[in-house]
């Protein structure tokens, strides 16, 4: 079995824990990027006084139940490289009916994980993870094909993009001629040992929103979605953005405060563009649960880890505070009684900012792939305890599960539980009024 391993920042250190799952360590999609160095493993919470009584009479009218489907280096789907189109195919149905068995409703699947594509494309090329060669056509849609197998079953799907990563490794890979690596290697920098695109530069966010609306126009999506891969996570070394920044810094005398306007911007530039052309389609962010913690921010979460504003340069609370996304689903992946970040204290934060905007859903991003762990996550209370405070929040509109192989292998009982004690029944998707076809949007500016 190979490792994940979590990057955890605390205010004043980086604190690593490794979990054993069956997919390569870059590959943990979303959440904190891997990185190498000593392991450790959380204190275990306490645990319960009691087993909650989960309301079977809960009014489950409308729910978001997302489940995340990953691509990158294979790890949820395709299973592997090279599958034939109906070996391909096949696989997506297992995991289609398998959700919808679980009363799930979203299907959130990676479709652009490496600055490729699981769609033709005029600006990325045929992604590697479908064929083993980078550029090579499978021989059909499997984006049109996912999209028609999940409104088959009754499930959104949303379209996860990760705009700015090029590749997880630092190998030498076979680019095709339409990858940026071959057509703009200017936007590419080296972090991490690992390829990104360079947000700093304007014709760079200016690519990442043109191959999202590429999608949004060419197919009937119901979400864009990113989740918390924007700059790179802190590795140690400096991000090497110091001559494009003496370039456009535009008098922003702080590096790090340009680096969020230019995340800023993108994360506007993607929401105007989507709602100009279809504004029925919705635009979600899943960033890392803390936005800042107490120790930063005195508007912070009353936690001590570095959150999203300071590590990958994401001001998801002024994303939220601006209705520049439909839905924000905060990665929680911490225990409750967390010693750094407390899931229901990154959980009371998230709440009272979404208590003040009707116009933003709030739902949670559950680490099911923590089930079975050690610690608190060998507790088979945990996720229900999650889940049981999530729906007394009177907030919280619904989670996604990290990941869909996480649920299916069902560790601890825990697609059990769920199906049973949580999702008796189907739910319909949220409803979110502020939304309206473009016939009536064109109405209405007329």
């Amino acid at each position: 079995m190979m490792k994940y391993i979590k990057r955890i920042v605390s205010c004043a250190a980086v604190v690593l824990i490794s979990f054993a799952v069956s997919a390569p360590a870059f590959a943990q999609e979303p959440g904190a990027p891997s990185a190498s160095g000593a392991l450790s493993h959380p204190p275990p919470a306490p645990a319960p006084a009691s087993v909650p009584s989960y309301p079977s009479s809960y009014a489950q009218g409308e729910e978001f139940r997302g489940v995340w489907v990953a691509s990158v280096a294979n790890t949820n789907w395709p299973s592997k490289k090279g599958l034939s189109e109906q070996e391909q195919k096949n696989e997506f149905i297992h995991l289609a009916d398998e959700a919808k068995a679980m009363n799930l409703n979203a299907m959130i699947v990676q479709i652009r994980p490496t600055a490729d594509a699981f769609y033709p494309s005029e600006l990325n090329p045929w992604s590697s993870y479908l064929s083993g060669k980078q550029g090579e056509d499978p021989g059909y849609d499997p984006l049109e094909f996912m999209i028609e197998e999940s409104h088959k079953r009754g499930m959104e799907f949303h379209a996860w993009f990760n705009p700015f990563r090029v590749s997880t490794t630092s190998a030498v890979l076979d680019w095709d001629e339409k990858s940026v690596m071959i057509e703009h290697p200017s936007w590419v920098v080296w972090y991490d040992n690992m390829r990104w695109l360079n947000p700093g530069l304007p014709e760079v966010r200016d690519y990442a929103v043109a191959s999202v609306m590429e999608v949004v126009r060419g197919y009937d999506i119901d979400a864009v979605h990113f989740d918390d891969y924007f700059y790179p996570y802190p590795s140690g070394g400096k991000f090497p953005d110091k001559q494009t920044y003496n370039k456009y810094q535009d008098g922003v005398s702080d590096i790090y405060d340009w680096r969020r306007s230019n995340i800023d911007s993108f994360i506007k530039s993607v929401h105007d563009s989507i709602k100009a052309v279809k504004p029925e389609v919705k635009f979600g962010v899943s960033p890392i649960g803390v936005w800042r913690s107490k120790t930063d921010d005195p508007e912070g979460s009353n936690t001590t880890a570095k959150g999203s504003y300071d590590t990958i340069y994401a001001d998801t609370r002024l994303w939220v505070r601006k209705s520049w996304v439909d839905y924000v689903a905060p990665q929680i992946y911490w225990e409750i009684g967390y010693s750094t970040a407390a899931y229901e204290k990154v959980l009371d934060f998230w709440v009272s900012e979404l208590s003040a905007n009707p116009n933003v859903h709030l739902y949670i991003g559950l680490g099911v792939y923590r089930v079975g762990a050690r610690g608190a996550w060998s507790n088979p209370n945990e996720i229900p305890n999650q889940l049981d405070l999530n729906r007394k929040s009177g907030v919280v509109k619904g989670v996604v599960f990290y990941n869909i192989n996480s649920l299916i292998a069902n560790p601890l009982s825990i697609r059990n539980v769920i199906r049973n004690d949580f999702y008796q029944q189907a739910a319909a998707i949220p409803n979110m009024p502020w939304l309206r076809p473009m016939s009536e949007a064109v109405a209405q500016a007329e």
